[in-house]
C-alpha cells in the first residue's frame, strides 16, 4: 500500500474494502442489545455511505465540524469515515468530559452537528449547550434508547434506509477529489494538563504521514491476518490513529466493551498487536508480581530465572551456552504460558501516550512480551519514534519516523518537523505562534539522540521543579519510581523554589501501618536518587485523583496545576 500516494484518508478504506470485501472487519461485545456484533468489510462501507449520505442532506459542508462522542466501538470509526467523507472535520470528546468540558469545546469549535452514544451523554451535553446557549442542526443517537422526539435521530434508522451504494460512492468520489492531505481531518482537544485545553487540528497528510511510518516499523506482521484490540479511547490522538493504522493494515479490529473485561477480551480477540498508554503496562506488571506471592517457591525460582535471563537477553548482555539453553526452555514452559494469557498470537505491545518505566519495560520484555515504548504528542499526528522489534533499547523511545525531522535545541529542548505536525491550534493563534516557530514544533521535552539514531527523553520542561538552589528536577522521573510500589496508588511531587521535595502519597483507605509503610517505600526510592531529588516529607491521602474530580486527565494524566490548587496549602505545611 503507497500511502504516500493518498490524498485522504478515505482512499485507504475504500481501497480496503474492494480488497477484503466480506471478510470480517470489526467486533463488538454490544452490552446493549445483549449480543456480539460482526461487521464485515462490505457492511462497514454500506453504513458509511448511508450516514455520509445523511449528512451530506444535513447540508455538511467541507470544513463544517461535527462533534463525536460515544465509547469504543464499531460506530465511531463508521461515523469518523462518513464525516470525513463529506470534507467535514472530526470533534472527538471524552466520554468522561463534565458539562464544563463540553460546553468549553462545542462553544470554542462550534460544530454543526451531534453523533452521540447514549442518553445520558446526550443530557450532559444538552446541559452544556444550555450554558452557552447553542444548538446543533441535528444530533444522531447511537443507542435504540431515543426518549428524545424532536431534532434527534437514531443510526438504526439511518443505516435501515435503503440506497444506492455503487451511486452514492461515484458521488462522494467526485466531493472527495478537492480534499487534500492539506485538509484538516480532526481537532483533538489536549487534555489540558496545564490548564486549557486547546484544539489541535490534525491535518489528512499528518495522520496519512504517521500511519506511513507506523507501517515500517510494523514490518514483522504487514504480510500476516492481524488482528488488534481497542480500548483506549478513539477520542485520544494515539488511538484515533492507531485506526487508520488498522484499516492500513487490513487488520481486525476487536473494540473492548469495557476496561475491567480487557483480559476476558484479549483471550477472546487474541490480539497480534496491543497498543497502550504506561499505565496499563504498570499495573499489569503489578498483577503478575502479586499473583506471583501466591505462587511455590519454585515457581518463584523459575521466574527469577526468567526474568534474569531475559534481561540479559534485551539489554544484549553476554550469555553462556548453558544460559541460553536454560533462556530456551523457559521460553516453553514459562513465557509461552505468559503469552497465552493474552491469547497467544501476541507479537507486540506498543506504549505510547507518556513515559514508559524502565523497570517495567525491562520486566516484560525479560517474560517475552516484546513492548515497543514510542514517543509522540497530539500535535506531531501523534507518534514521532518508535522502537523496533529487531532491537529494543528500553531506555529510549526508538528511532525516528520516515520522513520526520529532529533537531536537539540549544537547551535541550526536542524540535519536530514534517508533514505529521499540526496545522495549528483551531481558534488559538497565540497559543499556536507559541508551540510552531519556524514550521518547527517545540515539544517541551527535553532530549537527546544516541549514536545509533534513538532517543531518549530525559526531562520535560513544562514539569521541571526548579529548587531554591536553581537546579532542575524531573517530579515524574520520582512519581514513576513511586509507582513501582503496589502500595502507592499515585503520588504528586512538590518543590519548586524550596530547599528539598516534598510528596503528596495517595494509598488505598485499608493499608494498615500506612506511614511505617509508605516511609520504608520512600527510603528505598530515596536510595535510587540524587541529594537534590530525595523525597523529605509527605502527606497520605485516602481519595485518589480521579477525572471527577478534575485532577486527572482523560488520558489519565495528572492536572498537576489542580492538585496544587487543592492541596498547595497542606503540602507548604510541610516547610515549616
Amino acid at each position: 500500500m503507497q500511502i504516500s500516494s493518498f490524498n485522504n484518508l478515505n482512499e485507504i478504506f475504500f481501497l480496503q474494502c474492494e480488497k477484503y470485501q466480506k471478510e470480517d472487519h470489526l467486533f463488538f461485545n454490544n452490552l446493549n442489545l445483549k449480543k456480539f456484533q460482526t461487521y464485515s468489510w462490505s457492511d462497514s462501507k454500506n453504513n458509511v455511505l448511508k450516514l455520509a449520505k445523511f449528512l451530506n442532506e444535513k447540508k455538511i459542508n467541507k470544513g463544517d465540524r461535527i462533534l463525536l462522542v460515544s465509547e469504543n466501538r464499531p460506530e465511531w470509526l463508521i461515523a469518523d469515515l462518513a464525516i470525513l467523507l463529506n470534507s467535514a472535520i472530526t470533534v472527538p470528546n471524552y466520554t468522561t468530559y463534565t458539562i464544563n468540558d463540553f460546553a468549553f469545546t462545542i462553544n470554542d469549535c462550534k460544530p454543526s452537528g451531534l453523533i452521540v452514544s447514549n442518553i445520558q451523554l446526550l443530557k450532559n451535553i444538552l446541559l452544556a449547550t444550555k450554558k452557552i446557549n447553542f444548538n446543533f442542526n441535528f444530533i444522531i443517537l447511537l443507542n435504540e434508547d431515543n426518549e428524545f422526539e424532536e431534532n434527534v435521530i437514531n443510526f438504526s434508522d439511518i443505516i435501515k434506509k435503503e440506497i444506492d451504494i455503487e451511486e452514492t460512492k461515484i458521488f462522494f468520489k467526485e466531493i472527495n477529489k478537492i480534499l487534500t492531505r492539506k485538509d484538516p481531518a480532526c481537532i483533538i482537544y489536549t487534555s489540558g494538563t496545564q490548564g486549557t485545553p486547546k484544539g489541535v487540528v490534525l491535518s489528512h497528510g499528518g495522520i496519512l504521514k504517521n500511519c506511513e511510518g507506523a507501517l515500517e516499523f510494523l514490518n514483522f506482521i504487514k504480510d500476516e491476518k492481524n488482528t488488534f484490540l481497542t480500548w483506549l479511547p478513539l477520542s485520544h490522538s494515539y488511538e484515533h490513529t492507531v485506526q487508520f493504522v488498522q484499516l492500513s493494515l487490513g487488520a481486525k479490529i476487536f473494540y473492548s466493551e469495557s476496561l475491567d473485561k480487557l483480559l476476558t477480551n484479549l483471550k477472546i480477540a487474541k490480539p497480534t498487536i496491543m497498543t497502550a498508554v504506561p499505565r496499563f503496562y504498570t499495573n499489569l506488571v503489578h498483577k503478575i508480581k502479586i499473583n506471583l506471592q501466591n505462587q511455590s517457591n519454585f515457581k518463584k525460582i523459575i521466574f527469577k530465572k526468567t526474568l534474569e535471563l531475559g534481561e540479559k537477553k534485551i539489554l544484549l548482555k553476554e550469555m553462556s551456552f548453558f544460559e541460553k539453553f536454560i533462556n530456551f526452555i523457559l521460553d516453553i514452559i514459562v513465557r509461552k504460558k505468559i503469552k497465552d494469557q493474552f491469547g497467544g498470537k501476541i507479537k507486540a505491545f506498543i506504549s505510547g501516550g507518556g513515559p514508559l518505566d524502565y523497570n517495567v519495560g525491562i520486566f516484560l520484555n525479560s517474560l517475552g512480551l516484546p513492548t515497543l515504548q514510542g514517543y509522540g504528542l497530539t500535535e506531531a499526528s501523534p507518534v514521532v519514534s518508535c522502537n523496533s522489534i529487531d532491537k529494543i533499547k528500553v531506555d529510549t523511545v526508538g528511532k525516528i519516523f520516515k520522513d520526520v525531522e529532529i533537531k536537539i535545541a540549544s537547551d535541550g529542548e526536542i524540535l519536530v518537523k514534517g508533514e505529521n505536525i499540526m496545522l495549528g491550534y483551531w481558534n488559538n493563534k497565540i497559543e499556536t505562534d507559541k508551540i510552531l516557530k519556524d514550521n518547527w514544533l517545540y515539544t517541551g521535552d527535553i532530549g537527546e539522540i544516541d549514536q545509533e539514531g534513538y532517543l531518549k527523553i530525559t526531562d520535560r520542561k513544562k514539569d521541571i521543579i526548579v529548587n531554591a538552589g536553581g537546579d532542575n528536577i524531573a517530579p515524574s522521573k520520582i512519581e514513576n519510581l513511586l509507582a513501582n510500589y503496589p502500595d502507592i496508588i499515585q503520588s504528586y511531587i512538590y518543590g519548586d523554589k524550596k530547599n528539598y521535595l516534598v510528596a503528596l502519597i495517595v494509598v488505598a483507605k485499608d493499608l494498615e501501618d500506612r506511614n511505617n509503610k509508605i516511609q520504608s517505600i520512600i527510603n528505598k526510592v530515596n536510595d535510587e536518587l540524587s541529594v537534590i531529588e530525595k523525597i523529605k516529607k509527605f502527606i497520605i491521602i485516602d481519595d485518589p485523583f480521579t477525572i471527577d474530580n478534575e485532577m486527572l486527565t482523560p488520558t489519565m494524566k495528572i492536572r498537576r496545576h489542580k492538585v496544587k490548587k487543592v492541596f498547595g496549602d497542606q503540602l507548604e505545611k510541610l516547610y515549616f
